[in-house]
């Protein structure tokens, strides 16, 4: 019986349901995700997150209102909401806003504000096309070394719609040695080329991250069919 439902069951039901579970060796677990989460970043002794793809700034207002006390930096590209992202860290001296794109090298990209989807972005390139910005870029294992933040303590959260695997490909030192990785994971393409949840399952799988939790996400408001989820990836054999 999925989780979800388990609230809307009588609670005799519910109470036999879920013993019939721990008999085979699965633990109910009906807290919220971000409650598990952060007894995930307790369990890992995690002390530090980097978070791919910020906007505003709520993904470490989520980790904050759940507990999490480490350091945060947070990277989003478009000045706007940037900006907001500065005014919402003003006052958590452990939060840390960059004015950066994430990839898998440094440089520049062209950033379209309405989808944020991105292109490459040379010095030759004096004006940006309308509704573009300009940014930097940096690489994951950049903001490390920079930052001086062991992996080993560290999550890495990606939400980079549809650049996530240009992302990790910018990880390829921190990704065997980080203790999770947080990643939107489509169930199908909405970006040209995007990899898919199994794509990404079997390279975290690869780095020896073993997938811990699936968060439902969108759905196709005809079908019912879910499009993409939030795979959270953990790393147990230390």
């Amino acid at each position: 019986m999925p989780t979800a439902l388990l609230g809307h069951v009588p609670a005799t039901l519910r109470s036999l349901a879920e013993r019939a579970a721990r008999a085979v060796g699965v633990e109910v677990d009906r807290r919220p995700f971000g409650k598990r989460l952060a007894g995930l970043c307790d369990r890992l002794d995690i002390r530090a997150a980097l978070d791919a793809g910020a906007t505003k700034g709520q993904y470490a207002a989520f980790l904050r209102r759940h507990g999490f006390h480490g350091h945060i930096v947070s990277c989003e590209p478009i000045g706007d909401a940037y900006e907001d992202l500065v005014r919402t860290a003003a006052t958590d001296l452990a939060w840390h806003p960059e004015r950066l794109a994430l990839g898998a090298t440094p440089g520049h990209v062209e950033v379209d504000v309405a989808n944020r989807t991105r292109s490459p972005s040379g010095p030759s390139h004096s004006r940006t096309a309308p509704g573009h910005e300009r940014a930097a870029m940096s690489t994951v294992d950049d903001l490390f070394d920079s930052y001086g933040y062991p992996p080993e303590r560290s999550l890495l959260k990606v939400d980079a719609h549809g650049h996530e695997w240009g992302v990790l490909d910018g990880a390829a030192h921190s990704l065997p040695r980080l203790a999770a990785v947080q990643v939107e994971l489509p169930l199908t393409p909405p970006h040209a080329g995007q990899r898919l949840l199994t794509d990404v399952t079997e390279r975290l799988g690869r780095a020896g991250l073993a997938l811990w939790w699936l968060e439902p996400g969108s759905t196709d408001p005809v079908t019912g069919r879910m499009l993409r989820c939030e795979g959270v990836f953990a790393r147990f054999d230390r």
